[in-house]
């Protein structure tokens, strides 16, 4: 065998060897590469000085592809940390222009479908503005419009200042925004997506790897944000959702059911992370969750069937339309005391209406002067022991299911076609 065929079989092996060691080095040092024992120096001299067999070793067995598993339901949740990030934000200029305007914005469908009508939304600058409504009442229709996701039929809408169907980008740069059922790339890593989304941001560099640090830490996916997408739970893809939201540290930032799919202690989480945003951003939020939107929001929208039920403070709209409830909750095993109480109480001018559960009896009366030292009497006279009586603290829920049963559209009564003229098998 001469010199050259010993030069065709030696050079590629050693451009192989040597471009193992290359790479398992590339890859050793990569910012969110994990390997096991925690010790890269200790793998890199391996690499380097058992060049043989060292790059195998270690890409076969020293990266620790395992470790994203147990972190997948770990929580990392608001720290003095996420408060250092927040605080290095822009705060919004104080304005009196509201941050959301929309004036007679409708959308229509063909065949008359109408899911939104003449909405007149104003929501101020800085604020946490929760939008209420049940299954089908126009709300992600309307989030979607906001956005410049779909087209108005009628009317016009301002978002920071920008019309939200301006087509040059400045919408896209001043909004975040997380889809009802956010969808990802499952063959993507978490950073990686988030990466992806600051370069269409135009973020580069040095500044955009610490953007992306501050999001994954905000959001508490620091120690998942190697792993694949594909392998995240429900939550975990909801958390990456509310970050790739905040990438660009938006102006306002567009919620559409943040929280629906996080368990109690990650609803916690971000509705900690949402209240930090007062004053940073303002957030428009839809949700189902009435207590959650009592606890961060405030000021709130009802829509149903399409149309503004009624907008304000909180405050303002429990005082305005929160019936007054007294509360009785009587003693164990005392079934027909109880209900020949609730009788008792129906019979009265002064009550609006009774609800009973399994431990509890809630009076909505007309006139609390007069409900108040009334209800006692009724109660000895029924011959109820009872545990507890206090006049209740109306809540959201009481207010958004009064008012939407109000608005609601009257369901017409069904037709009813006489027998007579129709066969057997209801034909003419």
């Amino acid at each position: 065998m001469d010199a050259v065929q010993i030069a065709l079989i030696v050079i590629p092996l050693l451009i192989v060897q040597y471009g193992l060691v290359l790479y398992a080095l590339y890859d050793l040092f990569q910012e969110d590469r994990r390997v096991r024992g925690n010790n890269k120096i200790l793998w890199a001299l391996i690499v380097f000085f058992a060049t043989g067999i060292g790059p195998l070793v270690y890409l076969f067995g020293g990266r620790d592809e395992s470790r994203g598993v147990e972190t997948l339901t770990a929580r990392s949740g608001p720290s003095s940390s996420i408060t250092r990030i927040l605080a290095a934000w822009p705060v919004l200029a104080k304005t009196d222009t509201p941050a959301i305007v929309t004036s007679g914005l409708g959308k229509r469908y063909s065949r008359g479908i109408v899911a939104l009508d003449n909405l007149t939304l104003n929501v101020p600058s800085g604020s946490i503005f929760g939008f209420l409504g049940p299954n089908g009442a126009g709300k992600t229709t309307t989030l979607r419009l906001l956005a410049g996701l779909a087209t108005a039929s009628s009317g016009t809408a301002s978002v920071a200042g920008i019309a939200s169907g301006a087509t040059d980008g400045r919408l896209a740069r001043n909004i975040g925004y997380l889809d009802q059922d956010p969808r990802f790339y499952a063959w993507m890593r978490g950073r990686e997506l988030l990466e992806l989304v600051g370069q269409l941001h135009g973020l580069q560099g040095a500044e955009l790897r610490q953007r992306v640090g501050e999001v994954l830490e905000i959001v508490g996916l620091t120690e998942a944000g190697h792993r694949k997408i594909g392998g995240y739970s429900g939550g975990m893809r909801q958390r990456l959702g509310i970050g790739q939201a905040l990438l660009n540290r938006p102006q306002v930032l567009f919620l559409d059911e943040p929280v629906s799919s996080l368990d109690p202690e990650g609803r916690r989480d971000v509705l900690e992370i949402v209240s930090r945003l007062r004053g940073i951003a303002t957030v428009f939020m839809s949700t189902h969750i009435l207590n959650d939107v009592e606890r961060v929001c405030d000021r709130v929208a009802i829509l149903n069937l399409g149309h503004l039920v009624v907008q304000g403070p909180i405050d303002e709209l429990l005082d305005s339309y929160a019936q007054p409830i007294y509360e009785i909750e009587p003693e164990p095993q005392q079934p027909d005391s109880v209900e020949r109480l609730a009788g008792l109480l129906r019979g009265q001018p002064w009550v609006q209406d009774i609800q009973l559960t399994p431990d509890t009896v809630r009076v909505f009366v007309r006139d609390p002067r007069v409900a108040g030292p009334a209800i006692l009497p009724l109660v000895a006279s029924s011959g109820v022991a009872i545990a507890r009586y206090e006049r209740a603290r109306p809540s959201l829920e009481d207010v958004f299911l009064r008012l939407v049963a109000e608005s609601a559209v009257p369901v017409a009564p069904p037709v009813t076609v006489p027998a007579w003229g129709l066969d057997g098998r209801g034909r003419r």
